[in-house]
């Protein structure tokens, strides 16, 4: 039986602001690879990839895609002995309002979906075709 709407709307909701400020072992993290199973490979701001892993409140509720944001938690697997390095606290829905926050590393600029225009010059679109003075007129 799927679980109920007001369950699903609870977590959508849940993701949808950020928290006031990080907590230590909290981190910005930009989604690099699904690795499958509920793991992803993520870029720290320090440049690091780490292992993490979705909680199952998140499974098939929200999804993340890569290039997305995620706030990880690196300190919820510290006592075990295993490959993963954290576990994914929220996901980065609305990423206008989260880039507002304090805390938002300098790292992750946003990039321009555009090149920047630096051979204006060179670009003959919406321009007229060269006249040539050599053509002999009937």
């Amino acid at each position: 039986m799927p679980r109920p709407k007001r369950q699903l709307l609870a977590t959508a909701e849940e993701t949808s602001n950020p928290p006031a400020a990080l907590d230590p072992g909290q981190a910005i993290a930009c989604v690099k690879k699904a690795e499958g199973k509920n793991l992803y490979t993520v870029e720290i701001p320090s440049g690091a990839s780490l292992l993490v892993e979705m909680p199952s409140r998140f499974r098939s509720t929200i999804w993340i895609k890569r290039g997305g944001f995620v706030l990880i938690n690196t300190l919820a697997f510290d006592d075990r002995d295993n490959k993963l390095d954290g576990e994914i606290l929220n996901v980065v829905r609305d990423e206008k309002l989260w880039r507002k926050q304090a805390y938002w590393p300098g790292e992750f600029v946003k990039k321009s979906a555009y090149p920047p225009d630096s051979d204006e010059e060179d670009s003959i679109v919406g321009k007229m075709p060269p006249v040539n003075d050599s053509d002999p007129e009937a």
